[in-house]
């Protein structure tokens, strides 16, 4: 049986995430959900803030990735990030605090501007606390 594993790279501008070979990951794009084995045809594609899972032999590992840019070559992965969080990086009573303040600023609906901030901010908490609570 051939190697079904591949290069995984996730950079923010604060550090390496994550360097690690891996059999699969799936993360949000902004136009949908996408899976990645080894062997994937090249795609380039933008990232929504979401749940990033990576699949190792018999682990899954999470983890909250927020906007950016992902490479997918046939035999590696490179994701460049605003940012990466593992679980327990992540403040969840702070996630839920900046839940409850974006659902308010889309309920309020002054400002297109406002608007663009909250859905982004509501986006992010719900991958943060959605990572914390399956981890």
């Amino acid at each position: 049986m051939a190697d079904s594993k591949f290069k995984l790279h996730i950079i923010t501008p604060e550090r390496v995430f994550c360097k690690e070979d891996v059999e699969m990951v799936m993360f949000n794009t902004t136009e949908g959900d996408i899976g990645v084995l080894k062997g994937h045809i090249p795609l380039t594609t933008t990232l929504q803030s979401g749940v990033f899972k990576m699949k190792i032999g018999n682990e899954e590992k999470r983890a909250a990735v927020h906007t950016g840019f992902a490479e997918i070559k046939p035999d590696e992965v490179t994701i460049l990030a605003d940012a990466a969080e593992w679980p327990e990086e992540i403040d969840l009573q702070r996630a839920e605090q900046a839940k409850t303040k974006a659902e308010n600023k889309l309920k309020d609906r002054r400002d297109h501007i406002d608007l663009l901030r909250a859905e982004a901010s509501l986006r992010r908490s719900v991958a943060r606390i959605e990572v914390v609570k399956n981890k």
